[in-house]
């Protein structure tokens, strides 16, 4: 039998990640596409064409601007290695040796809902947990030309009107910001109020952006009492493949994600009725362990579809 045909990236490729595989390495692109798999839910991937539903894009990342930088467009890229939930166990004040940790999928919240709650449980209870919400960029225009011209340079067969596409893509920095810190400013007063902490994940990039764009300068550093912690991760480039690193983080408290926008919100919900959501949901979560396991889909995390206006 031969041997699977292992092509090498084409330098100017806009495209860091396809299905999980970074560009840069020799990989067997015809299977790859054939599989459609995402390595971050161990399932097919969910990022769809609106013209061909059963046709998944697989860009976890891509690169952009002048120094272009790896650039996360897809949520489910941050759960590599689950780490983004390992470094949530801090904020379980009330987590006890020998309860366990799971991973729940969507928790309802006024303002909205929450990507993923790490649970502390004992005896099928939930005991405490951490809200986490996921946000990563959103693009405009189409990353499917600069995909299916990357596979064209790999030998894999594509549409060649695809691939001749003059359709670019850009990053929807200034809405991604504002929308996610709008949906913050409406949920981070739940978690005040019951003394729990809310975490949003992002990339250093995006953090960056916030803090250069909107009123951050009265956070400064991390408190762990505080109940809106932010935990920002690099993208970085290593010998074989790109790997999350976390970096900052900072933290502040419902009337500091309001400055930020000079806006307010006041929503309270009682702690029981959140443990009671959690408690319903255990039987569908999954025990938190280090490695390739799965991760439940919570409906609230938007993968974008490939925009082909």
């Amino acid at each position: 039998m031969p041997a699977a045909s292992l092509t090498k990236v084409a330098p100017m490729t806009k495209v860091a990640e396809l299905y999980g595989l970074p560009t840069f390495q020799p990989t067997d692109w015809k299977a790859s596409i054939a599989a459609q798999q995402c390595p971050f839910l161990n399932r097919t991937c969910l990022k769809n064409r609106k013209s061909s539903p059963e046709i998944t894009i697989g860009t976890c990342s891509m690169t952009y601007g002048r120094q272009s930088q790896p650039l996360m467009i897809c949520p489910f890229r941050l759960l590599e290695r689950r780490q983004i939930f390992l470094d949530c166990i801090h904020l379980l004040k009330q987590h006890e040796p020998g309860n366990e940790l799971r991973i729940v999928a969507e928790l309802a919240v006024p303002g909205g809902s929450i990507d993923y709650c790490l649970v502390s449980v004992r005896d099928g209870k939930p005991r405490d947990f951490v809200g986490i919400e996921l946000q990563t960029l959103d693009t405009t225009g189409t990353v499917w030309p600069e995909r299916q011209r990357f596979l064209q340079q790999h030998k894999v067969r594509v549409k060649r009107e695809d691939a001749a596409s003059t359709k670019p893509f850009g990053i929807n920095w200034k809405m991604t910001a504002k929308t996610i810190l709008m949906q913050l400013n409406h949920k981070v007063a739940t978690f005040e109020y019951l003394g729990k902490r809310l975490v949003l994940v992002l990339q250093d990039r995006l953090l960056e952006y916030m803090q250069s764009e909107f009123a951050f300068d009265h956070i400064k550093g991390v408190r762990e009492g505080d109940p809106m912690q932010f935990h920002a991760y690099e993208l970085r480039k290593e010998a074989t493949a790109f790997t999350l690193k976390l970096g900052d983080r900072i933290s502040t408290d419902t009337a500091g994600i309001a400055l930020c926008l000079g806006l307010q919100a006041e929503t309270r919900v009682e702690l029981q009725i959140l443990l009671d959501q959690l408690e319903a949901k255990l039987p569908q979560s999954i025990l938190l362990m280090v490695g390739d396991t799965s991760v439940p889909v919570p409906d609230s995390v938007d993968v974008e579809a490939d925009d082909e206006s």
